[in-house]
C-alpha cells in the first residue's frame, strides 16, 4: 500500500475525531501536513489532539472539502453527503489504517479479523509474538491505532493487528504477511445491508497476499472454508477436531501437522468456553507461520489469563459467580458465553439492536437460562423473539438488573452481562459498559 504518492500536497482532512481520528490528524501534522478535522459531534476539548489542528463540531462542512486527501474514520458511512461531494470532486478518501500502514516500517503485518474472537486472538499473539521478538506492537481496535505508533516503528517491528470489518472496508488494497480469519457470522448488517457484503469486507484481510504469505483460516466455520479457495496465499486451517493438514485440538493438545512436520504443544489452558480453543489454534498457527518456536508459544499460552470484558470472571458473592462479557455485542457472540456454562444462568441482556434476529438463541436459552434481565433500546425485540424460553424481567439499566439479581440469585447460580447488543444508547462503548459492571458488582459484600 503505497499512499505516499498520493501524499505529497500538503493539505489533508480528517473526517471523525473518535480514537482512530485523533491518531491519524496527530500523525499527519508530525509529518508536515496542514490538517484540518471535522466532527458531528458536539464542540469539545479532545484530549492530546494537536494544537496546531483546525477542528470543526457539530457538522461535516464544506471545508474539508479544501483538502488534497480526507483521512476517513472507520465509524463513518462512505455514503454520507460530504463524501459523495469530495468523491465528485475527486478528492482521495482513504483510511487511518492505509495512512498508518504507509507510513510505518515492519518485518511482518500479522492482522486479525472474524466476527467474534478477534481481541483475544490478536493479545494472545501479540503476547506470544512480544515474547519472541522485542520489537513488536499491537494496534487497531486492541490498544492504540497504528498511526500513534507509526513513527517508531523499524524495518525489525512486528505488527499485531485487529481489524474490524469497516477497517477492512475502507482498504481494499490492504496486505499483510500472515492474515488470521476466525469466523463469519451475521453481524454488522446495519452497516453493510447484506451478509455478502460483509463476507466480502472480511476477505480483504487475505485477498491481496502474495504466494509466499500465510492465511490462518477456520475450517469449522463454513463460511470461512467456503471462501479460502479466494486466497493465493498458503492457507493453513485449524480446528477442534483432527485434520489430515493443518493445526488442530486433540485431547488436550496442539497438533501442528503441516506437510511432514508434526509437533505436538501440551499447554495449560485457562480460559473458558470452546470457542477459546479456537481461538487459541488459531493464534498457535499464527505465531508458528510467523517463526515462533514451540516452546514459547506452549509458554505463553500455559499463562495466558484472557482479555478484560471478554466472560471475565468478576467475583463471587454468596456463592454465586459474577461474569464481565461486555464484549458480546452479537448474537453470535453471546450464544458462545452461554455455551460456556454447563446452566443456571441469569442473563442480562440488551443495548442498541444490530438488525438481527435473536430467535437463533431461543433453545440454547431453553436450556441454560433461569432469566433474562432486559435492559436498552432492545429490550421489546429481545423478549418478542425469545418469548417462551425464560422469565423476562424489565430493568430500567444494568445498575438496576445487578441489584435485582443479588436480591433474588441463588447458590451455584451464575450471572451474565453478555448483552447481543451494541453499547451506545447508554454508554459511550462497550470498556465503559463493562466498567460499569464490574464496579456494582465489586461493591456487594
Amino acid at each position: 500500500m503505497d499512499l505516499k504518492k498520493g501524499l505529497m500536497k500538503k493539505n489533508i482532512g480528517v473526517l471523525g475525531l473518535g480514537k482512530s481520528g485523533v491518531a491519524a490528524a496527530n500523525l499527519a501534522v508530525r509529518l508536515g501536513y496542514n490538517v484540518f478535522a471535522s466532527d458531528c459531534g458536539g464542540k469539545r476539548v479532545i484530549k492530546f489532539l494537536n494544537k496546531k489542528i483546525t477542528t470543526e463540531f457539530f457538522n461535516h462542512s464544506d471545508k474539508i472539502l479544501n483538502s488534497d486527501v480526507i483521512i476517513k474514520s472507520p465509524g463513518i458511512h462512505s455514503d454520507i453527503p460530504i463524501l459523495e461531494k469530495a468523491i465528485a470532486r475527486k478528492i482521495k478518501i482513504i483510511s487511518e489504517l492505509a495512512f498508518s500502514v504507509s507510513n510505518s516500517k515492519y518485518k511482518k503485518i500479522i492482522a486479525i479479523t472474524g466476527t467474534n474472537g478477534k481481541t483475544t486472538t490478536t493479545d494472545l499473539i501479540a503476547k506470544i509474538i512480544n515474547a519472541a521478538h522485542k520489537d513488536s506492537i499491537v494496534v487497531g481496535n486492541i490498544g492504540f491505532p497504528l498511526s500513534d505508533k507509526a513513527l517508531k516503528t523499524t524495518k525489525n517491528t512486528y505488527i499485531t493487528m485487529e481489524l474490524s470489518s469497516y477497517q477492512l472496508e475502507d482498504t481494499p488494497d490492504f496486505r499483510s504477511e500472515v492474515s488470521v480469519l476466525l469466523n463469519i457470522t451475521p453481524d454488522h448488517l446495519g452497516r453493510h445491508k447484506t451478509m455478502n457484503a460483509y463476507i466480502k469486507a472480511k476477505e480483504i484481510v487475505f485477498v491481496n497476499q502474495k504466494r509466499a504469505d500465510f492465511t490462518v483460516i477456520n475450517y469449522d466455520n463454513k463460511i470461512c472454508r467456503k471462501i479460502a479457495s479466494k486466497a493465493k496465499s498458503n492457507v493453513i486451517f485449524f480446528s477442534k477436531k483432527p485434520l489430515r493438514n493443518g493445526v488442530f485440538y486433540d485431547n488436550g493438545k496442539i497438533v501442528i501437522q503441516l506437510g511432514k512436520k508434526h509437533i505436538e504443544i501440551n499447554p495449560k489452558i485457562n480460559i473458558v468456553g470452546s470457542h477459546n480453543i479456537e481461538n487459541i489454534l488459531a493464534a498457535t498457527a499464527a505465531t508458528y507461520v510467523s517463526g515462533t518456536n514451540r516452546a514459547i508459544i506452549e509458554k505463553v499460552i500455559s499463562g495466558y489469563k484472557g482479555v478484560e470484558h471478554r466472560i471475565e470472571f468478576v467475583k463471587t458473592v454468596n456463592d454465586v459467580d459474577y461474569y464481565n462479557d461486555s464484549k458480546s455485542t452479537n448474537i453470535d457472540s453471546t450464544r458462545v458465553a452461554i455455551e460456556s456454562f454447563s446452566g443456571n444462568v441469569l442473563l442480562i441482556m440488551g443495548g442498541r439492536d444490530k438488525g438481527s434476529s435473536y430467535i437463533p438463541l431461543k433453545n440454547l436459552v431453553k436450556r441454560k437460562v433461569k432469566s433474562i434481565f432486559l435492559v436498552g433500546e432492545a429490550s421489546k425485540k429481545i423478549k418478542k423473539d425469545l418469548k417462551g424460553s425464560t422469565l423476562f424481567f424489565d430493568c430500567a439499566n444494568i445498575e438496576s438488573a445487578v441489584k435485582q439479581i443479588y436480591k433474588t440469585a441463588e447458590a451455584g447460580d451464575i450471572v451474565l452481562l453478555s448483552p447481543a447488543c451494541a453499547s451506545f444508547d447508554q454508554f459511550s462503548n462497550f470498556e465503559e459498559r463493562g466498567a460499569i459492571f464490574k464496579q456494582i458488582v465489586r461493591r456487594f459484600k
